[in-house]
């Protein structure tokens, strides 16, 4: 008579449940793999991240207009992207290389005048002193400065020599952005042919992670691109590429500096106005009735090419505050330098576009799209 089996007994090896933590194993050892070479691949490409996201971000901008240039050329992709890449260096790399220039110029003038002491400082106006807090300490600076120039950088010298080097520095660190933006554009001229492939992979990821309204996502970030580079980073290169040669045909002192400034309020929406006023105030103190008055009307257009070529770049109403723009301007520049200037105000207007999308109702959201990013919900 067979014996029952004893509580004791040995249990039996369970083949499924060692398939299953066999699994597991695999699996996250698939993952640790993939994040392995994830993480490393970060790492060769993070000293060209911002050169690589500035590419991008110039290709999606200039698509459009690789597209019509192709369709003109007979579908010739490789001249339109020629074509196009020289025509990026041309007027951006060029005109950025003009403006930094001069204002290399400007501070090296400035540096060569004080170590000769030829600069004159005019005496401090009295109405100075009634600034709050700071205008007794202002005035008595300016006064030593105009009353013996020498003695007050003598006293000045340790912040001087500070400021200096930083100021030293950044202009040497002009040289490195310019290259980085020659490189950029490069870039962006062989993202052109490979675009739609890129745009169709961006899609998929998109609609992987968050359905047709990723994909609606994913088209909202490249209009926002197109709008904020054209209708506002590309309309304030171009007042300040008309400044710069204004301003150097009559012989205006740092050209660079002054075309710089309108570049950074042109962008920041404020306008020109803050520093092209005083400039005019210059010229009729100091110049002749006649090219103060040309140099006037020349300058007098830059006022108003905002109404006149925003319309026209911008394919929707630009919908970025204006302090989303200023904060881009200045945490841009101060991170990552000449590029953070032009690369900081598109990524905050991206993120702020996407998120105030992204708070919205599916319906309101889509209606807040533009046309091109809407697609028909699926039944």
């Amino acid at each position: 008579m067979d014996k029952d089996p004893s509580p004791t007994s040995p249990v039996r090896d369970d083949p499924a449940g060692r398939s299953s933590i066999e699994a597991k194993i695999t699996e996250i050892a698939r993952i640790g793999i993939v994040g392995l070479f994830a993480y490393w691949s970060l790492t060769l490409i993070a000293p060209f991240a911002i050169i690589l996201i500035w590419s991008a971000i110039l290709a999606v901008a200039l698509y459009p207009a690789y597209f019509a240039l192709s369709v003109m050329l007979g579908q010739r992709p490789r001249l339109a992207a020629t074509l196009i890449t020289l025509v990026c260096l041309v007027i951006i790399v060029g005109p950025l290389a003009a403006i930094a220039i001069s204002f290399a110029e400007g501070v090296q003038a400035l540096l060569a005048r004080l170590d000769e002491g030829s600069l004159l400082v005019p005496v401090p106006p009295e109405s100075i002193r009634n600034w709050p807090l700071v205008g007794e300490r202002i005035h008595a600076g300016w006064s030593m400065a105009s009353d013996n120039l020498e003695a007050a950088l003598r006293q000045f010298e340790p912040s001087l020599l500070q400021a200096g080097s930083k100021v030293l520095g950044k202009l040497a660190s002009i040289g490195i952005d310019l290259l980085g933006f020659v490189v950029s554009v490069l870039v962006a001229g062989f993202l052109f042919r490979s675009g739609e492939r890129l745009a169709e992979t961006a899609e998929g990821l998109a609609d992987r992670v968050g359905g047709d309204r990723g994909v609606g996502f994913v088209r909202l970030a490249a209009a926002t691109i197109r709008n904020v580079a054209r209708g506002v980073i590309g309309v304030a290169l171009l007042q300040a590429f008309l400044c710069a040669l204004v301003l150097h045909l009559f012989k205006v002192p740092a050209p660079g500096a002054i075309a710089f400034m309108v570049l950074i309020l042109c962008i920041v929406q404020i306008g020109p106005a803050l520093v092209l006023v005083p400039v005019m105030i210059w010229a009729w103190v100091q110049m002749d009735f006649g090219p103060a008055v040309l140099l006037t009307l020349l300058l007098m257009p830059l006022f108003i090419i905002d109404n006149v070529m925003k319309p026209i770049l911008v394919a929707r109403g630009l919908s970025t505050p204006t302090l989303v723009i200023l904060l881009g301007v200045l945490g841009g520049t101060l991170s990552y330098g000449l590029i953070g200037l032009f690369l900081g105000p598109i990524i905050l207007s991206v993120f702020h576009d996407l998120l105030m999308i992204w708070m919205r109702p599916d319906t309101a959201a889509e209606r807040a799209m533009p046309a091109s990013s809407r697609l028909p919900r699926a039944t």
